[in-house]
């Protein structure tokens, strides 16, 4: 498959932005303010100082990708920005701080900068894209999950974390240099890279008694849903170069259906205990269970199935034939949790945990 994207490279030559058009399309970046995490690191130098001391190779690693993808560019405002959202979510959510999450935090910006994107430059060949395409994916990568605990939602369908991370990334683009007018397509494709990536929180409740439920990534509808509110995003080139991208990005963050098995069922373990954590319930507790065991067989089998799906023509190429040849195991190994379980009921979450995980290694 490998250059099979080459002939997608995005081109903008001779169309003009639209007169009328706002510095950005959502509006949300003053409904969400700053935090004690965003006070503990104001600054790209900050990040770096926390990052030296509890993750150097976050430095080095995602220095690593941006030169990758820079073709000989000035990077240096790329690497600050996104190393003080790496750092900013791991002191929130990650092995930094106090409220660690298990799936969002400071890796979860290593898997998608580093192994998914990746893989679609391998497979699409850098001349794709333009480098500072590839340059605000990795910022996505970096800042796209800032906020896990949002309680206000924002206006629309795009989620209240998503609405809050936004507003967060550009007061980190601020700081780390980005001029607002200047570099207004970074900006814009963050906002609507960003807003894409809601996915619909449905995917938790899902049971066998919940089949029609609806959802996935906003990405898909994002651009129909804008031309009912804000219609001339069309005329405006860093408009519809942001909702392109925010696509790609939608599909990069659940890129994990088409990934090795072992990685899709690593991250379905992460996210379980997440939900537990989010909940107050132990998996040591009884009552866990059958929330775990629900979203490890009912839960994957409906996210892979029935909320997944492709929103790029690029990713479904590079990530489409692991997910088909995913398809087969997520049946199995779903329908195989729920009968071992039916026979005798698991005495707390974390023996569905171990079960689920014996299961994914089978061959």
């Amino acid at each position: 498959m490998s250059g099979s994207c080459r002939h997608l490279r995005i081109s903008y030559t001779g169309d003009m932005p639209s007169r009328y058009e706002l510095l950005v399309i959502l509006g949300y970046a003053t409904q969400y303010h700053a935090d004690a995490s965003e006070a503990a690191l104001p600054d790209a130098a900050a990040a770096r100082r926390l990052l030296e001391e509890r993750r150097p190779d976050i430095i080095t690693r995602i220095e690593a990708r941006i030169l990758s993808v820079a073709s000989g560019k000035n990077t240096a405002k790329y690497l600050d920005a996104a190393l003080l959202g790496t750092a900013r979510l791991g002191l929130r959510h990650g092995s930094f701080g106090a409220d660690f999450h298990h799936y969002h935090n400071e890796d979860h910006v290593l898997d998608l900068a580093e192994r998914r994107l990746g893989r679609m430059i391998e497979q699409c060949g850098l001349d794709a894209m333009l480098p500072e395409d590839w340059l605000a994916l990795v910022l996505f990568s970096a800042c796209h999950d800032l906020r896990q605990r949002e309680t206000k939602d924002a206006a629309g369908p795009v989620g209240g974390n998503e609405a809050a991370s936004i507003s967060e990334t550009f007061r980190i683009l601020d700081v780390c240099g980005f001029d607002r007018n200047a570099d207004r397509p970074v900006f814009v494709a963050m906002e609507l890279m960003i807003a894409g990536s809601t996915f619909d929180p449905r995917l938790s409740e899902a049971s066998p008694d919940t089949k029609n439920l609806t959802g996935g990534a906003l990405a898909r509808s994002l651009g129909l849903w804008m031309d009912g509110v804000k219609p001339a995003w069309r005329e405006d080139q860093d408009a519809r170069r942001g909702e392109r991208l925010g696509r790609m990005a939608a599909d990069i963050d659940t890129a994990n259906v088409g990934e090795a098995f072992n990685l899709l069922g690593r991250s379905a373990l992460q996210l379980a205990e997440e939900q537990l954590m989010r909940r107050n319930v132990s998996p040591e507790q009884a009552e866990s269970a059958q929330q775990v065991l629900n979203f490890l067989s009912y839960g994957q089998h409906h996210y892979f199935f029935d909320l997944h799906r492709f929103s790029s023509r690029e990713a479904e190429r590079v990530f489409g034939p692991q997910k088909l040849a995913n398809s087969e195991k997520v049946r199995t190994t779903s329908a195989a949790l729920a009968a071992y379980f039916e026979k005798s009921p698991a005495t707390n979450g974390r023996a569905v945990m171990d079960a689920f995980a014996i299961f994914c290694a089978a061959p």
